[in-house]
């Protein structure tokens, strides 16, 4: 069987390692390759280095000042050479970046079979998040395999019509590359990390905003509401991790920088990064992977969005949905910050995004498939431990996510358009 993987940004390089790696331990019965589309050149090439990952192509795509219909027309030309070539029986796709979406187009025209991993998250606002919304949507009519992370993600596919048998849930593949690298010895001094001077006893709460729909009043929202919490809680470290992108570093430094308390630092690699987490008390983020990371490190996150594909942790309790709102930020983390009991009420739930098994799934999922025996006497545990036709049996309505209940528990009403 030949696979072909291919990763073009730093997160699809992070879930997609746990994945090629089982694929290589598989090697003597799979021809796996992997594509680098370089979308994210700068943040891409650290994590193939860290999880060791040697692409067999690289299309370098990424140009100054290019837009997304560029690198879209990019990877399409790029991928559809490579296909031609290679035809492999599987092209394997990770979440909803343009590499995906024209990824998965692609394959479609050269009739190649399309394992989508991480699939079936949705919001149903197709402008939140922007564009990834979209480009996940169109992923997910393309795909032959749709690897659900979670009960959540497979209803979701079910409802949009794919057949129950092409969907496999597996549990989210980054809960597989944080237990790795969390596993690690890493040694902060001489870092950036090491000069901040972190010490065990101090509580420490992780900061970081890049979305494009939160530029403008609503960085402002969020970094004034930061150094609120900051002023009120001296005793506290808050660890910023600042984007290069122009309109994310003005409105951090313009109300954080004469903080003593508020460290703004570049942004980090994986590896310091999975290691700040593990020390934080407190997570306040934008970003989708980071809404998992902290679950699998049982720290509590407030989600700076209107709303979230990834409401698994809300439901589960460990995430809560402040938006860009100035008062519930503050509030929310207040109160996190002051009250220990509802903390620990917050960070002591499962894991709802994995068990770190989820890459092993996929590929055994793609043997069995192609009538290939596993290993004798091995199988892997469902992820969750209920198959999809019992899910939907016994599903409660909160579950359905076009169900009424869904908007205020994983969404929060929008004031600037209407709802429809």
């Amino acid at each position: 069987m030949k696979v072909l993987t291919v990763i073009g940004t730093r997160p699809e390089a992070i879930k997609m390692a746990p994945v090629v790696h089982e694929l290589k331990r598989h090697g003597h019965r799979i021809d796996s390759k992997v594509c680098v589309t370089g979308q994210h050149r700068e943040m891409l090439d650290p994590m193939l280095e860290l999880f060791g990952i040697d692409p067999s192509f690289d299309l370098d795509v990424m140009r100054p000042g290019q837009g997304m219909a560029d690198v879209t027309c990019a990877v399409l030309s790029g991928m559809t050479s490579i296909l031609q070539r290679e035809r492999p029986d599987w092209v394997l796709v990770q979440g909803d970046t343009t590499t995906v979406m024209a990824t998965s187009m692609a394959a479609y025209w050269q009739k190649i079979n399309v394992g989508h991993v991480e699939a079936g998250l949705r919001t149903f606002d197709k402008y939140a998040p922007f564009p990834e919304e979209v480009n996940r949507r169109m992923a997910g009519v393309i795909a032959d395999l749709h690897f659900a992370p979670t009960r959540w993600a497979a209803l979701n596919l079910h409802r949009e019509g794919v057949p129950g048998e092409n969907v496999k849930i597996t549990g989210n593949t980054v809960i597989d590359a944080l237990q790795d690298v969390a596993g690690r010895t890493y040694d902060p001094s001489g870092t950036q990390l090491g000069a901040l001077g972190l010490r065990d006893d101090e509580r420490t709460v992780l900061v970081t905003a890049h979305r494009q729909e939160n530029f403008g009043d609503g960085m402002h929202r969020i970094c004034a509401a930061v150094r609120e919490l900051a002023e009120r809680h001296g005793d506290v470290r808050f660890v910023y991790p600042v984007h290069f992108n122009p309109r994310a570093r003005a409105a951090a430094f313009e109300h954080l920088a004469d903080l003593p308390n508020v460290a703004l630092i570049d942004p980090l690699d994986y590896e310091p990064l999975v290691w700040l987490l593990k020390r934080s008390h407190l997570v306040i983020t934008d970003s989708g992977g980071l809404q998992e990371e902290a679950a699998g490190m049982s720290t509590p996150v407030l989600v700076l969005r209107e709303t979230t594909e990834r409401p698994e942790g809300v439901d589960a309790g460990i995430a809560r949905l402040v938006g860009t709102n100035h008062a519930e930020i503050v509030d929310v983390a207040d109160r996190l910050l002051q009250d220990d009991r509802a903390h620990a009420l917050m960070a002591d739930v499962p894991c709802p995004y994995g068990d770190g098994r989820a890459a092993r799934r996929i590929v055994a999922t793609l043997m069995d498939h192609a009538g290939m025996e596993t290993h004798a006497g091995h199988t892997e545990q469902p992820w969750p431990q209920h198959p999809l036709d019992e899910l939907l049996t016994h599903a409660t309505p909160a579950l359905d996510p076009r169900h009424a209940e869904r908007l205020p528990r994983f969404g929060r009403r929008r004031t600037d358009r209407q709802e429809v």
